[in-house]
């Protein structure tokens, strides 16, 4: 099948490089000449593991094309995915004015019958705006059909999450455009959701805002189980043990961040007041994210009797191990925290460094390091922000030895408390 995908982000890249691996010839649109020209040579914008051998693989196979021209993919494809961002705005609703600009462009180009499929995360009643724009700038021979098909990949992951997802949901209207894409997606594992294409658009939003929801029931218990004198990770652990709720996404930590959770909560909080319904409850599980990161530097400043004047070792910037992605990371909230309050900052992630440095390059008292080892000499506090297994592995004796004080914030419930313990650290982690 031809297939072209506009977008060549996390979902986008990452998708059409796994369709052209199952053997189908895909033309991926951009618009920065430099990212386009790179990624003809393989080289990826991203970080995701084994997604640039994935990349290389299918570019030297001659089925991976880049390209900024819409002309020859549009034109000569069956399907063609919009995979654009849809950053929040300031009042939280979804930015939408690159997809209906694609949109756009992508009528311009139709040729006989295409499948248009809109991947990307957006509000209830995009895709019909979608087909109305198409329809105003198409040429009269050509036709097309919509259809939301919704991405469920978590970065770090997102290779085998494409493989073999959990569910492939297709929402249209049409018995056409279903077949097509049935036998596009018949290669992935995974139940098939056929559906409307509202019912879709929403589907994906009720799946993010609800583990988001799972993440701030797990932060809010983990605080009441150190208040009360509970082993809180017990207590969700045995939660999670009940089918009916299940231990994904049930970890407490320092807050949840990324590319997709915060933008879709206050993407459907928005959606809900602009149809007179008081959403309260995503409401409070953002209330929550947020107080769980400042709680963190609340802790960090019990812990030394105050920052003012002590410095802080934080490992982990990205929002989780296994990307580069920073937005919406803890860090970003936390480490501008711990600044005010009058702490110096060392700070290292294994492959987030730039894009940190880039986000937190207007603050004073922040140094980046070159390896773990340097962020923890002369610290007074280590805290752990990111679990990538790098620091899972970190020799806590050695790093003693390096700290001017030994305390540790494990903000992920890493390390083993007894057994730092007896190495002379102060430990706290989350719920415990």
């Amino acid at each position: 099948m031809k297939i072209t995908f506009i977008g060549h982000g996390y979902v986008g890249l990452v998708s059409a490089a796994v369709f052209a691996d199952l053997g189908n010839t895909v033309w991926v649109i951009g618009h920065t000449p430099e990212k386009i020209e790179n990624l003809k040579k393989g080289i990826i914008p991203i970080y995701e593991p084994g997604l640039e051998d994935l990349v290389k693989r299918n570019v030297d196979a001659g089925r991976l094309l880049f390209t900024l021209d819409y002309e020859p993919g549009i034109a000569q494809s069956d399907v063609v995915f919009i995979a654009v961002g849809t950053p929040p705005k300031s009042t939280g609703e979804a930015d939408l004015a690159v997809v209906y600009d694609v949109a756009k462009k992508i009528g311009q180009h139709l040729d006989g019958y295409t499948v248009v499929i809109t991947k990307s995360t957006v509000p209830i009643g995009t895709n019909r705006e979608v087909q109305k724009l198409i329809n105003e700038v198409k040429r009269e021979k050509a036709t097309f059909d919509i259809a939301s098909v919704p991405e469920f990949l978590r970065e770090g992951q997102a290779i085998g999450d494409t493989f073999h997802p959990d569910r492939v949901v297709i929402g249209t209207e049409s018995k056409e455009a279903q077949e097509i894409l049935l036998r596009l997606h018949e290669p992935l594992d995974g139940e098939r959701v056929l559906t409307t294409i509202e019912t879709a658009e929403m589907l994906k939003y009720a799946a993010n805002a609800f583990l988001a929801t799972k993440i701030s029931f797990a932060n809010a218990i983990a605080e009441m189980s150190e208040m009360l004198g509970a082993q809180g990770p017990q207590v969700l652990e045995g939660i999670g043990l009940d089918k009916r709720i299940g231990k994904a996404f049930l970890n407490a930590g320092v807050g949840y961040g990324g590319s997709c959770f915060p933008k879709d909560v206050k993407a459907l909080i928005a959606i809900a007041n602009d149809h007179n319904y008081d959403f309260t409850l995503l409401k409070d599980v953002e209330a929550i994210n947020k107080h769980t990161m400042l709680r963190t530097v609340t802790k960090a400043s019990k812990m030394l009797d105050g920052l003012n004047g002590k410095t802080v070792a934080v490992l982990g910037l990205a929002f989780k191990p296994d990307t580069d992605d920073m937005r919406d990371a803890p860090s970003l909230t936390i480490i501008p925290e711990l600044l005010k309050e009058g702490a110096s900052v060392k700070a290292f992630d294994p492959i987030a460094m730039d894009n940190a440095k880039r986000l937190l390059k207007d603050y004073d008292g922040i140094t980046f390091t070159n390896d773990t080892y340097d962020t923890v000499k002369d610290a007074d506090l280590l805290l752990l922000l990111t679990e990538w297994n790098e620091f899972k592995e970190l020799d806590m004796a050695k790093a003693g030895e390096l700290m001017k004080q030994k305390n540790l914030l494990d903000g992920r419930n890493v390390f083993d408390p007894q057994v730092v313990r007896s190495l002379g650290f102060t430990y706290q982690g989350i719920g415990r």
